[in-house]
């Protein structure tokens, strides 16, 4: 299903079912007692319709989830496009792993037929929706039957209604980084009823960790070297870097071409082979960007051959782990590569415009949030439903010039190493 169409769905018949079911939990809730979650609750329930990326973010949210409830078996729901994210990193086990299948308007609506039916039978003592101002999952967390529904709220913010069901609710605050706001979620299911200041959460810095990772099996990630190796000569005598150039969904997160090109050439010349990462539809944008490079080139120590198509080159996200175990650096646009690479050892360098690293950066200390910091920067956010009023002419990005991008590139590789392989 197109993402115009979920948008108008959710907007026009998800705020009339919001409202339906505000009044309905109005009326029968006039004479009950406030929801409270058990001392030793069996089941919860996290909703995370997100991109892949967001999985990442939210490992400290499952981490203390674990430590606070370690007796309860943590269910997670999710698109099934996503799914593979979770059982790679062992959110929890794969009995509990959930999916609602996207492709269609039909598919979309069995899926959440069934999944309510399946969780009320199971009987959830909570649950939690990380969506911001998503109605149908707002709607989600009332049919699966869960008595503490912890989610966010608007409050007075115009046009974002949502129902009033949502009975441990938190203020959405475009200031916190989202991982602290999925740790205050969990704070959430303990608070008192209906309410949206939660004051009494502890005070956390922004986690460090993600808590999560990914085990390899002994040799594995030497194999898959000399596999790429085996492929890509090239890679046998100079550090590879890797670029993920393509703008997945959002095509305004993006980071020009050319500068791309300028930035690689750069690279190459210096010694070091350059990775263009990214699904099968960015063969194109690959095969271009190493035309440019090669049309900018060549300059003295430069090989033509040092600029490789990787796209479609992995076919799983463990595949592309064990890519980022074989590179030295990522320069990469926002999305989910840049927050996958916080699991292996590379650096990174992300660029972020229509989006903020402030609230979105990769966590971890092997990051460079790259930004230019124009008036209109950030465009995308939870109160527009991530849809820009720009016109395709990202100045945020363009803004950020390739030489000094290349400058920082080159003095982390040469402080980390040469540019010979390992």
């Amino acid at each position: 299903m197109k993402l115009e169409t979920q948008r108008f769905i959710d907007r026009w018949a998800g705020q009339l079912l919001c409202g339906a079911v505000s009044a309905w939990v109005r009326i029968t809730g006039l004479f009950g007692t406030p929801a409270q979650l058990s001392a030793a609750p069996k089941n919860i329930l996290v909703i995370l319709l997100s991109e892949m990326g967001s999985i990442v973010l939210a490992g400290p949210m499952f981490a203390q989830l674990r430590r606070q409830y370690p007796g309860a078996a943590i269910h997670i729901l999710q698109l099934k496009k996503n799914q593979e994210v979770s059982k790679l990193l062992q959110l929890t086990q794969v009995d509990n792993m959930h999916s609602l299948d996207d492709s269609s308007g039909g598919s979309l609506v069995s899926d959440i037929l069934a999944i309510s039916l399946k969780m009320r039978r199971l009987g959830l003592d909570a649950v939690i929706d990380c969506e911001l101002f998503s109605r149908v999952s707002a709607l989600l967390s009332f049919s699966t039957g869960a008595p503490v529904r912890v989610g966010f709220t608007p409050h007075t913010q115009e046009g974002l209604y949502r129902g009033s069901f949502i009975n441990h609710a938190i203020p959405y605050n475009p200031y916190q980084h989202i991982s602290k706001q999925f740790l205050s979620l969990v704070d959430a299911l303990n608070s008192g009823d209906s309410t949206p200041r939660n004051k009494a959460a502890p005070i956390r810095s922004l986690p460090v960790d993600t808590e999560l990772s990914v085990a390899f099996a002994d040799g594995e990630l030497a194999a898959y070297r000399a596999k790429l190796v085996a492929d890509h000569p090239v890679t046998a005598s100079r550090q590879l870097v890797l670029m993920y150039a393509g703008g997945g969904i959002l095509p305004e997160r993006a980071w020009p071409a050319d500068h791309y090109a300028r930035v690689a050439q750069g690279l190459c010349a210096a010694g070091f082979a350059v990775g263009l990462i990214g699904l099968k539809d960015d063969a194109q944008l690959a095969k271009d960007l190493i035309a440019k490079v090669q049309n900018i080139g060549p300059k003295p120590g430069e090989r033509l051959d040092a600029c490789i198509d990787l796209t479609g080159y992995t076919r799983s996200i463990r595949e592309l782990l064990m890519l980022f175990h074989a590179a030295k650096l990522l320069i990469t646009n926002d999305g989910g590569p840049g927050h996958f690479a916080t699991l292996t050892p590379i650096q990174t360098m992300v660029f972020f415009g229509p989006e903020t690293g402030k609230l979105y950066g990769p966590l971890g200390t092997r990051n460079a949030i790259l930004e230019s910091g124009i008036a209109c920067s950030p465009c995308l956010s939870a109160y527009n439903h991530r849809l820009t009023f720009c016109d395709g002419n990202n100045q945020c990005l363009k803004r950020i010039a390739p030489d000094p991008v290349l400058a920082q590139a080159l003095v982390f590789l040469r402080d980390s190493g040469t540019g010979s392989a390992p």
